[in-house]
């Protein structure tokens, strides 16, 4: 069975909680993934980061400039 994301709400503090297909949420902090590179610095924009989409098919996240994560990733992330 593939892991799909179901819901995602981000919040200002650059964390995001997410719930998955199999009944698992958790809340990620994403600071750790936001650098100085040129796709992963624009979510140092409060206001971008809140843009955060789940893909039509539940498999994966993503900004407007296509800085994505998988939801397998996501689900079994330890932070």
């Amino acid at each position: 069975m593939l892991t799909r994301i179901v819901n995602i709400e981000p919040h200002t503090d650059f964390s995001i909680s997410i719930a998955f297909s199999d009944g698992i949420k958790k809340q990620i902090d994403f600071k750790p993934f936001i650098g100085d590179d040129k796709m992963s610095s624009r979510l140092k924009d409060p206001d971008y980061f809140l843009e955060v989409k789940i893909y039509e098919n539940g498999r994966g996240i993503y900004w407007p400039n296509e800085f994505d994560f998988c939801p397998d990733f996501l689900h079994d992330f330890v932070g």
